[in-house]
């Protein structure tokens, strides 16, 4: 017996609007874990960046350890990575959050670093004649001066984990990317599609809103491109 004719989903269609009527809690449920994995994983590594770039800014010597442990780190593949994690953390989402925290380090602390050190060395003095104690220089002077390029290494480190979210499919905590591998084991056209579509969406998505924030912190990168 024939499938109907309005019958996407017996057809096994690429696009299929059946799928995502029938499906729509499934789908929200793996981009929830999606975007709940991202963002806890790039807040994490955000939050360990800063004082490692802090750390290597005002010890010369520590920058070299640093940036290189993390560029090693980066260089790893997603799928040994967390293949070196499970003995640690099992089949966790812990697992794919540590290794996503691993990943985003290279990106946030090599730029927060270089935003760092463009701070005009004149600016710092400026700031200590006026006054200026330590803390309140880099509170008030260094880190806004250092957030363009902050900001940049957090919208690439947000995008790149967006994707690797997907590589947790293999301990059965990667949100979308449960969708597209289970759909590519039996070749689910329209899960595998949406799924992927919907991937794209998020990190698209999230690139947009910090892009809107970065616009909004930094008024001064705004008025000096417009002039």
């Amino acid at each position: 017996m024939t499938a109907p004719p309005d019958d996407c989903l017996a057809r096994n269609e690429w696009i299929c609007g059946a799928y995502l009527s029938s499906r729509r809690e499934i789908l929200w449920d793996a981009a929830l874990q999606h975007l709940q994995l991202t963002a806890l994983a790039v807040l994490i590594a955000l939050a360990l960046a800063v004082p490692l770039a802090l750390a290597s800014r005002r010890r010369r010597w520590a920058a070299g350890p640093v940036l290189g442990l993390t560029t090693i780190l980066y260089t790893i593949p997603s799928l040994a990575m967390f293949s070196l994690l499970l003995p640690v953390y099992g089949l966790s989402a812990a697992l794919v959050v540590t290794g996503l925290v691993l990943y985003s380090l290279t990106l946030l602390v090599r730029n927060i670093l270089a935003g760092l050190r463009a701070v005009p060395e004149e600016t710092r003095q400026a700031a200590r004649g006026m006054g200026y104690g330590p803390l309140r220089l880099l509170l008030a002077v260094e880190l806004p001066l250092a957030l363009p390029a902050a900001m940049a290494g957090l919208r690439i480190a947000t995008v790149s984990a967006v994707s690797l979210v997907t590589v947790g499919a293999i301990v059965g905590y990667g949100g979308l990317g449960n969708l597209i591998y289970s759909g590519m084991n039996t070749y689910f056209k329209a899960q595998v599609l949406t799924a992927s579509v919907l991937c794209v969406v998020i990190a698209v998505g999230a690139d947009l809103l910090l892009l809107g924030a970065q616009r909004l912190l930094t008024p001064w990168t705004r008025r000096g491109s417009e002039s």
